[in-house]
């Protein structure tokens, strides 16, 4: 797949870490049914690849399913063999390599400028800005732009809606999503309300406007 597409044209991405695999599964599925086009299931949640090869089961093989939190070569080889179509990671740890050799396109984690130019040189499709929050914001992702503007970044950690729309119009190519779009579903909580929240990041990256210039 072309995940740097994907994200340019989905400008949204699910993270689905949960402490209940049966909970995160049907997160995973009820994200799927409201149109959030692509979904990464964490490796840090609960039997983590178990939710991931059952919902790529019930998604099909056509439908974008992705592994968060790859730090390892063996997390990557274990998250290809589970049916992940792509690989998240949160820093340049070996998971990147062996993703890239099996296939997977990448979304790496970076923080730093260094990390950037890092990450573009071991062909990741798309940077991870993380933790976006806690680096500034969308102060921090205007600043990377300057040096870097045609990197495609994603910041990820603090975006809730109205965040999500924010980093839209300061040139994000999308943002990254966990807790505030997931909350407790996939703990076992309400997925009326999952469906609520689910609408409402997709209405909110609907409406974010691109900044000018490359994403």
């Amino acid at each position: 797949m072309d995940l740097r597409a994907a994200l340019a044209s989905c400008r949204l991405l699910a993270i689905v870490r949960g402490g209940d695999p049966d909970a995160a599964l049907r997160t995973v599925l009820t994200l799927a049914e409201e149109g959030v086009e692509l979904i990464e299931v964490s490796l840090s949640g609960a039997d983590a690849l178990t939710v991931l090869a059952r919902a790529r089961k019930e998604l099909g093989p056509g439908r974008p399913l992705g592994a968060g939190t790859v730090l390892t070569a063996a997390d990557a080889h274990a998250a290809h063999r589970a049916g992940a179509g792509f690989a998240v990671t949160p820093g340049l740890g070996t998971g990147v390599d062996t993703a890239l050799d099996l296939g997977m396109p990448v979304l790496a984690g970076v923080l730093t400028p260094t990390d950037v130019i890092a990450a573009e040189a071991r062909g990741a499709a798309a940077l991870k800005l993380f933790p976006a929050a806690g680096a500034g914001g969308t102060a921090y992702l205007k600043a990377l732009r300057g040096p870097f503007p045609g990197a495609a970044f994603v910041p990820v950690g603090g975006v809730d809606v109205t965040a999500a729309r924010d980093y839209l119009a300061a040139g994000a190519t999308a943002v990254g999503v966990g807790s505030p779009l997931v909350g407790d579903a996939a703990d076992g909580g309400s997925i009326t309300d999952l469906r609520e929240r689910a609408r409402a990041f997709r209405a909110a990256v609907r409406s974010g406007a691109r900044a000018e210039g490359p994403a």
